[in-house]
């Protein structure tokens, strides 16, 4: 795979990853994974910082600044640091009318192409819930579990 055909997929993944942490209930792995290959992309020439936006998203009502980032054909934010904010153009509001191009893939095969490119392991230990497996053979039982009450004992007259 040639460089600019990985940086592709790379942006294709970034996407997909970066669609999913705006819906999902813990999205702080994915905004995680997202900003270090980005980082990783800026650090190999491979990302350009384009400037800064005003947020869309204010935080407790104080207006503030995300970098634009190039990847490939596709623009990410992610937060600045004091550096851009002395060396980036500010560009304003963001334009509502561009949006990314649309990629087709899921979002366990995006995860999977970040982490190789970050080289973590894959799938995240911390997010892998150990499930129950049984044999086939055996089948839980559930005697000692009954919460109904107990019937009259027999024998007893009232």
């Amino acid at each position: 795979m040639d460089n600019s055909n990985s940086t592709e997929h790379i942006a294709k993944a970034l996407f997909i990853v970066n669609r999913h942490a705006k819906t999902a209930l813990n999205p702080r792995y994915l905004y995680n994974m997202k900003k270090q290959a980005i980082h990783k992309l800026l650090q190999e020439n491979s990302a350009t910082k384009i400037g800064l936006h005003f947020s869309d998203h204010p935080k407790f009502s104080h207006q503030h600044s995300t970098l634009l980032v190039k990847v490939s054909n596709y623009y990410f934010h992610i937060p600045p640091t004091k550096q851009d904010f002395k060396t980036m153009e500010h560009l304003g509001n963001v334009d509502q009318n561009y949006r990314n191009p649309k990629p087709q893939m899921s979002l366990s095969q995006a995860k999977k192409i970040l982490s190789r490119f970050l080289n973590w392991t894959y799938p995240d230990p911390q997010h892998t819930e150990e499930k129950k497996t049984y044999s086939s053979y055996f089948t839980p039982s559930s005697l000692g579990q009954l919460t109904r009450p107990l019937s009259k004992k027999r024998g007893k007259r009232y």
